[in-house]
């Protein structure tokens, strides 16, 4: 009788002890249980997703202000995509017929104004350049923090897998392939990366999440130049510490500069842009891309 007295008694103390430290642990902000989710090796593209589906990560992101109407360089266009629908892009062919092509990625809000302008600067720095912007929202575009959490937890990630592909098939068997993004588009420039192989030549991130398996980094052909925040959360240094660690460990090239700015200093149409920060890492972007 006593020991069951005991035992039961045990039962109560564990299990208390479980709910309150769980309870807890479901207390946390919300980046800090993107990072715990991280270091359980969670693949990157759902830690992204599932960390960009959380307030945490929207107060990072004030609503974008409205770009300037312009004249644009490009036109939408639609290309096939397999085992689903067309997708949505914005291009901008070369003067000249060119097997070149940068393939531009948006931010977390979508296929916005700014992403064009962003596409038609570096199609006029760059020269004999495709440049095409992929929709990787299928037509939806937010502008506001609480829209783009919408879209994001209902995205699929397979589905973007898709669309990278098909751009790079759509660029043609002899397509020499670059990529820029920023933010949720920097983690895509390098994913771009590793599904191009051996036709990717040159990848541009900034403030991306990393890729953390080392055999996917493996998979990389080309140098990688990042820019990142000291002051960003997302991804926070000591997370660009341990993507140049595990690049170094794999033999990839990659050169990261970082500023005294936060998440998102690129975007003009962001109110934390960062003019210093943004000039210095244009100009070394397009320098890259240019000796590449």
């Amino acid at each position: 009788m006593m020991k069951r007295i005991l035992f039961t008694s045990a039962l109560i103390f564990f299990a208390s002890a479980w709910t309150g430290w769980n309870w807890k642990y479901l207390q946390q902000p919300a980046i800090n249980r993107a990072e715990a989710i991280e270091c359980l090796q969670m693949e990157t593209l759902d830690a992204y997703q599932l960390e960009a589906s959380t307030s945490g990560f929207a107060a990072m992101h004030p609503g974008p202000l409205k770009a300037e109407a312009v004249d644009r360089l490009g036109k939408m266009i639609r290309f096939p995509v397999v085992d689903g629908p067309e997708a949505n892009a914005y291009f901008i062919p070369a003067k000249r017929k060119s097997d070149r092509w940068l393939i531009v990625i948006q931010e977390w809000w979508g296929l916005n104004d700014n992403i064009r302008d962003e596409a038609d600067k570096y199609y006029s720095d760059l020269g004999d350049m495709n440049v095409i912007a992929v929709d990787m929202y299928d037509g939806r575009v937010a502008a506001t923090p609480d829209s783009a959490m919408k879209i994001m937890r209902s995205a699929d990630m397979s589905r973007m897998t898709a669309i990278i592909r098909g751009a790079i098939a759509y660029a043609g068997d002899k397509a020499s392939i670059y990529s820029v993004g920023w933010c949720f588009g920097g983690m895509w420039s390098l994913q771009t990366a590793i599904i191009a192989g051996p036709k990717a030549k040159g990848t541009v991130m900034f403030y991306g999440r990393p890729e953390s398996d080392i055999e996917k980094l493996k998979n990389i052909r080309c140098d990688v130049i990042g820019f990142f925040g000291n002051l960003d959360r997302s991804p926070a240094p000591a997370m660009v510490d341990a993507f140049e660690q595990n690049m170094t460990a794999v033999g990839k090239k990659l050169t990261v500069h970082r500023y005294d700015a936060g998440h998102g200093f690129a975007n003009p149409s962001n109110p934390s842009f960062n003019k210093s920060a943004t000039e210095d890492s244009y100009a070394k972007a397009i320098a890259f891309l240019k000796t590449h």
